[in-house]
């Protein structure tokens, strides 16, 4: 039996159900790591199940009249019906080009943004000054500002008015918010949802994965800050940096996202069930395999 049709199906729920499902959940702003590790998974899910869809449209187990080469056929292009090695080339070239692109998509969005990252790092080295005490490079600016240059010489950057304005406390909780991005290296996982929107953009989960991703990490980041500061002192340090935004290819502690953040900091902190914690770690895991199961399921030679 194909397995186009079951794969196709699949890769519908993935791409356009399995999003709002998750969106709709409670628990991921109760564990963002969690959350993102899903939302990842199913973005990996997706991508090997378009690639192997189209590796069975075009060698249908039946006969060479279904999938890809039935239809260029009906439609009047003469793809050589009749001839296996057409079809092989063609089951070959079609996964391989969702790969490629993925590839590519990835490689180009992590060069930018690390050209962008090593442009705006020597100005700053340019202008600013390096401060032993907070282990960060100070700005002359005069707004509230802070945000981390990752990468292989990371950065992190805060402004003169954030250094006279934020007592030690929520200075403390600011530059523990931005060593997370550095040490959690986010930039890479952004960058992969990026080059999935870039390749599947009209798609409702290339979408949603990449602006929850990016509001799962603050909150990761949030969450490492809060270790060794209280709430009040995180969130009074947020909301003097909300105004501020951060540099192509960095990671700021203010942004549009502040005022869900804000809420969460401020809101009652209850972790998600241990059970239900297992199940979507689970699920993790297993999304991206479930593909492969379709396509060749066990005791199937």
């Amino acid at each position: 039996m194909n397995a186009a049709p079951v794969l196709i199906g699949y890769t519908a729920v993935v791409g356009f159900v399995a999003p709002y499902l998750l969106l709709r959940a409670r628990w991921p702003h109760r564990a963002p790591a969690l959350a993102a590790a899903v939302w990842h998974a199913l973005v990996v899910s997706f991508s090997i199940g378009a690639a192997l869809a189209a590796y069975h449209l075009a060698m249908p187990a039946e006969h060479l009249n279904a999938g890809v080469m039935g239809l260029l056929n009906s439609c009047g292009m003469d793809v050589g019906a009749g001839d296996p090695g057409t079809a092989d080339r063609l089951a070959v070239a079609l996964p391989a080009a969702i790969g490629v692109a993925l590839t590519g998509s990835l490689a180009f969005h992590v060069v930018r943004a690390r050209r962008a990252r090593t442009r705006h790092r020597e100005a700053v080295d340019m202008v600013g000054r390096h401060s032993l005490r907070l282990r960060a490079t100070v700005l002359p600016y005069d707004v509230p500002a802070a945000y981390s240059l990752p990468g292989r010489h990371a950065r992190i950057v805060i402004s003169e008015a954030a250094v006279r304005q934020l007592t030690p406390e929520q200075l403390g909780a600011v530059l523990e918010h931005e060593q997370a991005h550095i040490s959690g290296r986010h930039h890479l996982v952004l960058a992969a949802t990026d080059a999935f929107h870039s390749v599947f953009r009209p798609l409702p989960l290339a979408r949603h994965a990449r602006e929850q991703t990016a509001l799962l990490l603050e909150m990761v980041a949030d969450d490492w800050a809060l270790r060794g500061h209280s709430g009040e002192v995180l969130a009074t340090a947020m909301y003097e940096m909300a105004a501020a935004s951060a540099p192509k290819g960095a990671f700021g502690a203010g942004g549009h996202t502040v005022l869900i953040r804000l809420k969460r900091v401020l809101g009652p902190r209850k972790a998600p069930h241990p059970a239900l914690r297992g199940a979507m770690a689970a699920m993790a895991v297993a999304v991206p395999l479930l593909p492969l199961l379709v396509a060749c399921p066990p005791g199937v030679g």
